[in-house]
């Protein structure tokens, strides 16, 4: 029992973590509808930013560690929203209108040249930073065995839990939420009533870029390192949850990644790790394949 407690606790960063990213994916692909691996390559992009600029802070620059972290995050969010921007204005806002094989293959290349400026700019060296918040908080103890989850941990899980809600709460309450809302129906009637669809599709792609680049930084943190294997991963399962939900309601998209968190986690708990993934995406395919719906795409 005790052993299943520390699994369900275990799988509540992973799961906040995967429902904050299909959160914010579905942003994006609310507007695009179009698949788009970016999505990954701009996660992966801002957590080895942040591993670079930290390296540089600490070991030439000389600043103590919370100082370089810093250092770190900022030049992380300053590359990774101006990436996104460039990516949104220049490539994918004149594609959408294309073929989707246009969006997939401008995709491809730009995450292949986030992927080589990061390993050119670190030199081909794998980055890692110094273990902090470490201590252990326990929720529950038999006398034999504790339930614990590190600080970190629980401080990741509330600030993507407060992005998430946020984020709801943004799309519910506010005009620009109405008019996101209005673009994913339609966006030349959108245009008709007077909503730049133009100026939407800039913002919700922005918007997803900075939770992905925020999502980036707090995995590095957790994770210590970085690499685009593990980023292209994480968008490609995002990606695939998201297109399963629709683009409509970006909480069912998040409600169904944080499922598939857990999933993840009690697979590694009690079956082999080398068929996780695998599994998951079998069940990814198959959920496609379940909630598969005809929809004219213009």
């Amino acid at each position: 029992m005790a052993y299943l407690l520390q699994q369900l606790a275990n799988a509540i960063p992973l799961a906040a973590l995967y429902a904050t990213l299909a959160f914010g994916y579905s942003l994006a692909f609310g507007v695009t509808r179009r698949a788009d691996i970016t999505y990954g390559a701009i996660f992966a992009f801002s957590g080895q930013i942040l591993l670079l600029f930290t390296d540089i802070a600490y070991n030439r620059l000389w600043l103590i560690l919370p100082a370089a972290i810093a250092l770190g995050a900022l030049a992380s969010l300053a590359y990774s929203i101006v990436a996104t921007v460039w990516i949104g204005r220049s490539v994918m806002r004149p594609l959408v209108r294309q073929s989707s094989n246009a969006v997939i293959v401008a995709a491809l290349g730009i995450s292949i040249v986030l992927m080589e400026t990061a390993r050119l700019a670190s030199e081909t060296k794998s980055l890692w930073l110094s273990p902090f918040l470490n201590g252990s908080v326990t929720f529950w103890s038999d006398g034999a065995f504790d339930v614990r989850l590190t600080q970190i941990q629980l401080i990741n899980t509330a600030l993507m839990c407060a992005m998430t809600a946020i984020g709801a709460v943004a799309l519910k309450r506010t005009s620009w939420g109405r008019a996101w809302r209005a673009v994913t129906d339609d966006p030349l009637a959108s245009e008709l009533c007077g909503i730049s669809a133009g100026r939407v599709f800039l913002l919700a792609y922005a918007a997803a870029g900075l939770v992905a680049t925020l999502c980036g930084i707090l995995a590095t943190f957790y994770y210590g390192t970085m690499d685009f294997g593990a980023g292209l991963m994480f968008g490609l399962k995002v990606l695939m949850v998201a297109a399963a939900g629709g683009y409509s309601d970006p909480l069912k998209s998040a409600a169904g990644a944080g499922l598939l968190g857990l999933l993840e986690t009690l697979w590694s708990a009690y079956g082999s790790v080398l068929w996780r993934d695998p599994v998951v995406f079998a069940l990814l395919v198959l959920l496609l394949v379940l909630s598969r719906r005809e929809r004219a795409v213009p």
